[in-house]
């Protein structure tokens, strides 16, 4: 059906001037009514819901649903975002609004490689995984995009290609050198798979240069990789205003002219920003071919052709999705389940939780994002009809029940006071006050997208949006250390993006919950793991580091001592961990055959029980290790999650091809070595620390390779 788009697309783009097509590569393309194109802005944002156009449901922060663990989940809140896109997509037509915000090219998911616990946009990706990171991706883009075979239900975009992931304060000027070999092997793959597996309609290019180029004129990422090696067949995105970087921040080129011509002769085919006004210029200087820039007119309107945007009398089967569509209590329900899924058990000394209700008199709950909505939602985000904070959720849970419940904010989330013209830690008294007369305390701490996120986009107080460490801001540690000292046993939630320094919590906590930005219902979601209504389910997708000084430096792009993948020291929660209130049990592994062959498949069957008194899920993790010199620890190649009743055993089946033993060498070809190879089967990692902590060693089956071969397709 794209042919047929195309031929039309070619067909409009025929009778255009110069100059029309030239306005149909900013972002806010104006209408040409002779040729029945009407206005259109092409920037919205949906990276965990609609966002910044009024209602929507707003779901957990992408760091928390990569947590998750569940492709079809991801499918799912994909699934609901757009069709509420659609119902505020209609209504918006239907009274003329085509502002920002409004449209149906949602610039999400962020595939970037969460390589650095600083990094203030961490919490926009699935992760430090690239395998994690691609599976769960594609099943957003494909829940996005819809099964229709002609229409788009909403168009995705991956961003932002590629080696991106900070310092935020430099991305304008920056240079990410990196290898072919770290390239293919950690920052290239989900994007790939976004292309060639979910199909995705849309790449966006990133602020900085990679060995050189600036992402958003560069020959080798959008040319010779993203449509040559990949056959990408969409369209390509600047970031906004990134072109101007092109001269007056990475000087590359001199003038605005020479960038957009930079920009659009190297694949470029929209530019979020205005810069690309400068091409009837560059056209007219000999500087861009008029078959190029038709080029990417055609590729934009087929993406509005799918879309269902253009011709007249066109029918799709998402036109007739209506505005009560939104904001549902399908989705709410939907979101509440998210939010559940997304939390982290990562400390529950002596089975402290869950609590038993009907054996605490008095609960205190503490902190700045106890009773924060900004804590609920990361950025990018919408507006949600109903929000549940920690403190909220809790009072909603016990609303029928005889439990008193004390409250204290603690501190302020990054000052040294609540009130302006108190002293110093001015709420230390009421904290005590409120551990004293309780029976258990729940202290939130963490932070907010005020403080982590994109530079420059909601006036971020600390590093342009990054972290300067892994410690938490102002006064929370103290908040935190006053709580334990009272000899009350203490939960920590952590609502935060990215890792934290738990060290003294690991130390002195009776249980820790990473509640990441959990969504609008995160709160009673919270509420309802701790009172046991729910299992913990989630598993980290990030390392959780004891410091920030066993990191390479931050604008290394270098993969060594990076990530679960390849650091050497211990670290405090790994990768892929998390705990449960229940028990199970891996048995009967069992493989097909020994050996990996070139074109072959490595078949594995398990069984899993759950030997617990409670109902929950739990992730089989699959990591692969070539036993050769300077290889990679080993590394997430399979993963699959189910729900076990107490007692219940399920048979599970996981099929590895030939492509997840293979490794990049430093020409980027994906090799299959000679030699032996460990793949380990459980439910964490098979490092040290996951063992200690979880009381379970993967099993460990070793295959054979009998000769080197180049697997690369």
């Amino acid at each position: 059906m794209s042919t047929e788009f195309e031929k039309k697309a070619k067909e409009i783009v025929s009778q255009m001037t110069l100059e029309e097509k030239v306005y149909q590569t900013i972002h806010n393309s104006p209408a040409i009514p002779r040729l029945s194109i009407p206005q259109y802005n092409w920037w919205n944002e949906a990276l965990h819901g609609i966002a910044r156009a009024g209602v929507a449901t707003v779901f957990p922060q992408a760091i928390g649903l990569a947590a998750t663990f569940d492709t079809d989940l991801l499918a799912r809140i994909a699934d609901a975002i757009s069709t509420e896109g659609r119902a505020k997509f209609n209504m918006q037509q239907q009274f003329g609004d085509c502002d920002i915000y409004k449209g149906l090219t949602f610039w999400a998911p962020n595939v970037n490689i969460f390589r650095d616990p600083r990094w203030g946009r961490g919490h926009e990706t699935y992760g430090e995984d690239p395998y994690l990171t691609s599976r769960l991706a594609v099943s957003f883009i494909k829940g996005i995009q819809g099964n229709d075979p002609k229409y788009l239900k909403a168009a995705a975009c991956a961003k932002h290609f590629a080696v991106h992931s900070g310092p935020e304060s430099l991305r304008h000027s920056f240079n990410a050198i990196v290898t072919k070999k770290d390239m293919y092997e950690t920052y290239l793959p989900a994007f790939k798979a976004c292309v060639q597996e979910a199909g995705v309609e849309a790449i966006m290019g990133a602020y900085n240069r990679v060995n050189g180029e600036p992402c958003c004129g560069s020959k080798i990422l959008l040319q010779d990789i993203l449509r040559q090696e990949w056959g990408f067949k969409g369209h390509i995105v600047s970031d906004c205003w990134a072109i101007r970087d092109f001269n007056e921040n990475h000087h590359v080129t001199s003038t605005p002219v020479e960038s957009a011509a930079l920009a659009m002769n190297n694949g470029c085919d929209l530019n979020c920003g205005s810069i690309f006004l400068n091409l009837i210029d560059a056209v007219k200087q000999g500087l861009v071919t008029e078959e190029r820039l038709n080029e990417a007119v055609t590729h934009l309107l087929v993406t509005r052709m799918k879309l269902g945007m253009l011709a007249e009398n066109t029918c799709t089967p998402f036109d007739q999705i209506n505005y009560t569509e939104c904001d549902t209590k399908k989705h709410s329900l939907l979101n509440l389940e998210a939010a559940g899924k997304t939390l982290v058990l990562l400390k529950n000394s002596n089975n402290i939780l869950p609590l038993d209700a009907q054996k605490i008199k008095t609960i205190g709950i503490i902190g700045p994002n106890a009773n924060s909505r900004r804590a609920l939602v990361g950025n990018y985000e919408g507006t949600a009809s109903r929000y549940f904070t920690v403190s909220e959720g809790i009072q909603e849970y016990l609303s029928g029940s005889e439990i008193r419940i004390l409250f204290s904010e603690g501190c302020h989330l990054y000052k040294d006071k609540v009130s302006a013209l108190s002293q110093t830690n001015d709420r230390l008294s009421e904290i005590r006050g409120v551990c004293a007369a309780s029976d258990v305390v729940i202290v939130c701490l963490g932070l907010d997208a005020g403080l982590e996120g994109e530079e420059g986009d909601t006036g971020n107080e600390f590093a342009s949006g990054d972290k300067p460490d892994l410690k938490f801001p102002g006064l929370q540690n103290e908040v935190l250390k006053t709580a334990c000292e009272s000899g009350k046993p203490v939960i920590l939630v952590v609502l935060a993006g990215s890792a934290m320094d738990l060290t003294y919590a690991d130390q002195h906590a009776a249980a820790i919950i990473q509640g990441w930005y959990p969504g609008a219902m995160g709160g009673l979601a919270i509420a309802q793991l701790l009172f046991g209504d729910i299992n913990p389910e989630g598993k980290l997708p990030i390392t959780f580091y004891r410091t920030t000084e066993e990191l390479p430096d931050f604008t290394d792009y270098a993969m060594a001592g990076r990530t679960y993948r390849y650091m050497t020291n211990k670290a405090l929660y790994p990768f892929g961990f998390g705990l449960s209130y229940t028990d199970f049990e891996l048995s009967n592994v069992q493989t097909s055959l020994p050996l990996v062959v070139q074109n072959g498949t490595v078949n594995l069957d398990m069984e899993v029980q759950n030997t617990g008194s409670m109902a929950g899920a739990q992730t089989i993790q699959v990591y692969i290790k070539c036993l050769q010199p300077d290889t990679p620890n080993p590394q997430l190649k399979a993963f699959s999650k189910l729900f076990l009743k107490p007692g219940e055993t399920q048979n599970i089946h996981i099929e590895l091809s030939d492509q997840v033993f293979g490794l990049f060498d430093d020409e980027a070809r994906l090799m299959l070595y000679q030699g032996k190879y460990f793949v380990y089967v459980g439910f964490c990692q098979p490092d040290e620390r996951s063992i200690e902590l979880t009381g379970k060693r993967p099993f460990c089956i070793e295959l054979t390779c009998e000769k080197t071969a180049d697997i690369s397709r």
